[in-house]
């Protein structure tokens, strides 16, 4: 269901009502969506993918990045002479 702001904020306790049914309100501000609210305990969309087997976690962390080399001069110059 799509919900102005305006129309939320004169009727929450409705619009929470229908969340607790199992629904989700989607507010909109001037016709846009801006929010969803859904219930607690209904698994988000990531969840859902990993779940399905259609995605997975991130096996580890990611690397740290590599110390940065000294350089001299200008950030230019060393773009110039990159471009040589």
């Amino acid at each position: 269901m799509d919900v102005g702001i305006k129309e939320l904020r004169d009727s929450l306790s409705r619009h929470l009502a229908d969340v607790r049914a199992g629904g989700t309100v989607t507010i909109t501000d001037h016709g846009r969506a801006i929010a969803r609210i859904v219930p607690v305990d209904r698994p988000s969309r990531l969840e859902q993918l990993i779940a399905e087997g259609r995605v997975t976690k991130a096996a580890g962390r990611k690397r740290p990045s590599p110390e940065p080399l000294p350089a001299t001069g200008a950030v230019s110059d060393l773009v110039t002479e990159q471009r040589r």
